[in-house]
């Protein structure tokens, strides 16, 4: 079963167009990435997917349920975490978690006070007294308290430490390999690279791209590193060509036969071709669709 599923979802704001015909399959269990910059409609499918905003056309399914109509069943099993969160200043950290552990009609007690400590967040302090990376923490617990099967995370570190950083992604491994669907909306690609399985890149409300993030990088560009070469050559289907010294370096989008063609064209002393980091792949689906 899908924990998450979308068909040719879009949703506009009167001629403004958030998303698009977004289709999205998100397997049960799997941990995946989406991938965008500000404005790219990340949070509009989110709010979405959770019913807060009623699509324009398509429809989406949590765990097989059209969203929208068993939103108290669909909704008790997600945690989910908004990019940003606003809170009863005036009550301690612990009356929040109390309030949202029976808000679920859950004993959350013991989870709550573990996940403080684990990110090091004092229960006893009001909400008006903490930093942003505090009241970031306070998100996560409570989107954390109840173990749900799913969890939608809108740039869950923003505001992070770094420690606090990598014991977060600790416990969502955790609750991954026991089970439970992670869907991590961010635009730090580094730890979609390093923590998650699948990612989809979306631009402009639209679908760039989706795939195992290991073969994001095999589908049609290479990192290509010359060494010795004399003068910056033209090369079809090669962007970001950059000459330092006597190093080239540039992507290529061609197929292989083509770019063997070329570099037989060009003296230099050693070839290197690899893939591509994520960043790299990120910026060549942008640059590819500026074009189109």
């Amino acid at each position: 079963m899908n924990a998450i599923e979308t068909k040719q979802l879009t949703k506009f704001y009167g001629c403004h167009r958030a998303i698009e015909a977004v289709d999205l399959e998100v397997a049960e269990g799997d941990f995946f990435g989406f991938i965008g910059p500000n404005g790219a409609g990340k949070s509009t499918t989110i709010r979405t997917l959770l019913g807060f905003l009623r699509p324009t056309s398509g429809e989406a399914r949590i765990f097989g349920k059209a969203v929208g109509g068993n939103q108290p069943d669909i909704l008790s099993d997600i945690g989910y975490l908004p990019s940003e969160s606003g809170y009863y200043d005036k009550m301690k950290v612990s009356e929040l978690l109390k309030l949202s552990a029976e808000l679920r009609r859950k004993d959350c007690r013991q989870e709550g006070k573990l996940l403080c400590e684990r990110l090091d967040l004092d229960p006893t302090r009001k909400i008006r007294e903490l930093s942003l990376g505090n009241r970031k923490k306070l998100g996560i617990i409570c989107a954390l308290q109840h173990k749900p099967r799913l969890y939608i995370l809108d740039e869950p570190t923003s505001g992070l430490d770094p420690l606090i950083q990598k014991e977060f992604y600790s416990i969502l491994q955790e609750r991954n390999r026991d089970g439970a669907t992670v869907f991590l909306s961010s635009h730090v690609l580094s730890e979609i690279g390093r923590y998650c399985k699948t990612a989809a890149v979306i631009s402009k409300g639209s679908i760039l791209a989706c795939d195992r993030v290991e073969k994001l990088g095999h589908r049609d560009v290479k990192r290509v590193i010359l060494r010795g070469v004399e003068k910056l050559p033209q090369i079809p289907h090669g962007r970001d060509l950059h000459l330092e010294g006597d190093t080239l370096r540039f992507l290529y989008s061609g197929d292989g036969k083509s770019l063997l063609s070329h570099l037989s064209q060009i003296n230099f002393e050693d070839l290197t071709i690899t893939d591509p980091d994520l960043e790299e792949i990120f910026l060549h689906y942008y640059a590819k669709e500026a074009e189109a």
